[in-house]
């Protein structure tokens, strides 16, 4: 097959080495930005070798076995940042999976999902240097593998990928985001800080690119949305979405009236 985006995005997906994948995936944007890239949406490609590519550390557990550190340490504050970097590098794949896995959608559904892997790749740089000032990297804390594990869950309909994955498991990170700025703040890491405020004002355009997707892929198979988003998350198990919720970036995100009462129980 004639190389294309589609099948770089693959290539990209399966590399191990953090630095190489960001690299690429920034080498992607600007090539097919240019125009130097084909996208081929019709065709349908198959991965002939493990995905995603990570690297050997950090080991993977489940969430509760994570360990908890004080924030009033540097050794804490690290902790939290390499959570951060982890739950980007996982975002970087799975945008990248977004780009591969489902054909025969429009050209700005890849350009869309190609921008994402562009952006997490550029947070998760932003994350990984500053744990380098802490003297940390990346794979020095455990990590866990549930926003990967619902990737796979959805490998199957693009639909359900889109509901379950960046308007859902992602769209937790809006709500994260402020309480933990704050705690950085008060424990003086100021420059971690600044690097949540980007890392939120572009994952609300990532939870609205989902949301876009979404109500469009349930247009056209003549779905009721919030019904068939109900159905999805009991099908597929998905979490169950607690408050408090970031009520203004959900709706900056794209989230109706009548979602936004969803999430608070008054969906019947």
């Amino acid at each position: 097959m004639t190389p294309c985006l589609r099948t770089h995005a693959l290539q990209a997906l399966t590399l191990s080495d953090p630095q190489l994948k960001c690299t690429l995936v920034h080498r992607l944007w600007e090539d097919f930005s240019a125009g130097k890239l084909p996208l081929n949406p019709s065709a349908r490609l198959a991965a002939d070798a493990t995905i995603p590519g990570r690297p050997a550390r950090p080991a993977l557990v489940a969430p509760r076995l994570l360990k908890r550190r004080a924030m009033n340490t540097i050794e804490g504050r690290a902790a939290l940042i390499h959570a951060l970097a982890h739950i980007e590098f996982n975002a970087v794949n799975l945008a990248l999976d977004a780009v591969w896995r489902f054909s025969e959608m429009p050209v700005v559904y890849y350009s869309d999902w190609l921008q994402v892997a562009k952006e997490e790749a550029y947070h998760f740089t932003l994350l990984q240097n500053h744990l380098h000032t802490l003297g940390f990297t990346y794979g020095d804390f455990d990590g866990h593998n549930s926003l990967w594990e619902m990737v796979e869950k959805t490998q199957s309909d693009v639909l359900a990928r889109m509901a379950l994955v960046p308007r859902t498991l992602e769209a937790r990170g809006l709500d994260a985001s402020p309480p933990l700025k704050q705690k950085l703040a008060q424990a003086g890491d100021h420059a971690a800080a600044a690097i949540l405020d980007i890392i939120l004002h572009d994952e609300i355009g990532h939870v609205g690119i989902g949301n876009r997707w979404y109500h469009w892929l349930c247009d056209q198979r003549g779905l009721d949305a919030l019904k068939t988003f109900d159905q999805l998350c009991q099908a597929f198990k998905a979490p169950q979405l607690k408050p408090p919720f970031n009520m203004d970036a959900r709706k900056k995100a794209g989230f109706t009236e009548q979602e936004l009462a969803y999430l608070n129980g008054e969906f019947t």
